[in-house]
């Protein structure tokens, strides 16, 4: 009896030796080197106004990479209706870039329908850089004095702000540009050229955060 106590307990010792060791490979520090690629992650887009209503990022008409890998989603993150696959934008460590073209393409006259109906409804894509979530408006619109009409634009530009201490991303700030826009007609295919600066600042913060957005 005394054996089986002492075989059971072995067992148990050697089953939580694994798991640690499994959650400890699944794992990243968040330290890189110059140069290093720092995962992003497209998660979905959805109505500000209503959360609970969410799509795929790419589900809208952006550009999609060449290799789109998704993520191994967590159980938290599966009831959370996250749909993480690799962004189009490529961001490494200390690395920064300058208007770079991220990809050119023709959105056909259905995807400029379905950009036009989520500008409508303040859309907002999610993103998640090295773990930490950000969020921005995908357009904006305005009402023309004239006829009253609406029109809708979207925005071409992003710009990541990324602050950095050492050799881990503590904050990442997104931020769109209004004078940089691509007029989204109705009926009609529409010319796009997706462009992306990245900054990183040093910072002496040590607690990580993301969410933050702005609009120039």
């Amino acid at each position: 009896m005394a054996e089986r106590i002492l075989e059971a307990m072995m067992l148990v010792a050697v089953l939580i030796v694994l798991s640690v060791h499994q959650a400890s490979s699944d794992e990243t520090d968040h330290r890189y080197r110059v140069g290093d690629p720092v995962p992003l992650y497209a998660n979905k887009v959805g109505p500000y106004r209503n959360p609970s209503e969410t799509y795929g990022y790419f589900d809208l008409g952006y550009c999609m990479p060449d290799n789109v890998k998704r993520k191994k989603l967590s159980l938290v993150e599966v009831l959370n209706g996250d749909r993480l696959v690799s962004a189009p934008y490529q961001l490494e460590f200390l690395r920064e870039k300058h208007s770079e073209s991220v990809c050119k393409k023709k959105l056909s006259k259905e995807e400029v329908a379905r950009f036009r109906a989520a500008v409508s409804e303040d859309y907002y894509f999610q993103m998640y850089f090295d773990d930490l979530p950000i969020w921005a408006f995908l357009g904006s619109f305005e009402k023309e004095r004239i006829d009253s009409k609406h029109r809708y634009y979207l925005f071409k530009h992003i710009q990541f702000d990324i602050f950095y201490n050492e050799d881990r991303v503590i904050e990442i700030n997104a931020m769109t540009h209004l004078n940089e826009v691509v007029d989204l007609p109705e009926d009609k295919e529409v010319d796009v050229e997706f462009l992306c600066t990245v900054k990183w600042k040093k910072t002496n913060t040590l607690l990580r955060r993301g969410w933050i957005s702005t609009l120039s």
